[in-house]
């Protein structure tokens, strides 16, 4: 069956945040909080609905992805708007099978003709490569602390797009939790134990 890309419905945000969950639980630290992300970042003035797609596979759902407004300032104090990606969801019995890669492509796609310039996230080089993202410093952009590291790209949406763009990036704060309010959204989820985490963030 061919996997069915689309915008995601109103009635299934609280069935991607516990995909979310799924496919990020024990990946980078015990347990996970890009759900609470993801769920924040629909309450936020940086989300756009068009940009908030699933991936459908016999009608489920299998997986997700959310591109929000972000932006970049100069040294000068003036911002250009740019967008952040992720997180990028598929749930772990079908990741590798080409679903993530779908999503990212048509997100890449939707931004394009909306409009918009250039996308950036934090991900795995040899990955996100494979769709045209660069180390973001390429660009002269950095991260909020003046920073940059393979892991951290950006991609121009159209030729030249990001040549009048440099300085720090910086994505919604809808992104940062805390310990409290993850605590009390985990109520909502079926209970998963905590266990060790199969990826060591320093070295992606």
């Amino acid at each position: 069956m061919t996997t069915i890309i689309r915008k995601t419905f109103a009635n299934e945000f609280k069935i991607t945040e516990n995909l979310t969950r799924e496919a990020f639980w024990d990946l980078y630290k015990p347990g996970c909080d890009e759900h609470l992300a993801l769920h924040q970042l629909r309450r936020s003035t940086s989300y756009i609905s068009e940009l908030d797609l699933v991936a459908v596979l016999n009608v489920n759902l299998v997986g997700h992805i959310i591109t929000t407004k972000a932006k970049v300032l100069d040294s000068s104090g003036s911002e250009s708007e740019v967008l952040c990606v992720g997180p990028v969801s598929v749930l772990p019995g079908l990741q590798g099978q080409g679903i993530g890669s779908a999503l990212i492509r048509e997100s890449i796609r939707f931004a394009g003709d909306m409009g918009y310039r250039g996308m950036v996230l934090f991900g795995n080089p040899d990955y996100y490569h494979r769709f045209g993202f660069k180390n973001a410093g390429e660009y002269g952009i950095t991260t909020k602390d003046g920073q940059n590291f393979e892991p951290f790209m950006a991609l121009e949406l159209f030729p030249g797009a990001l040549s009048t763009i440099n300085g720090r990036f910086f994505e919604d704060k809808a992104f940062e939790t805390d310990g409290q309010s993850l605590e009390a959204f985990e109520k909502q989820f079926p209970f998963k134990e905590k266990g060790t985490p199969k990826i060591n963030i320093e070295i992606l």
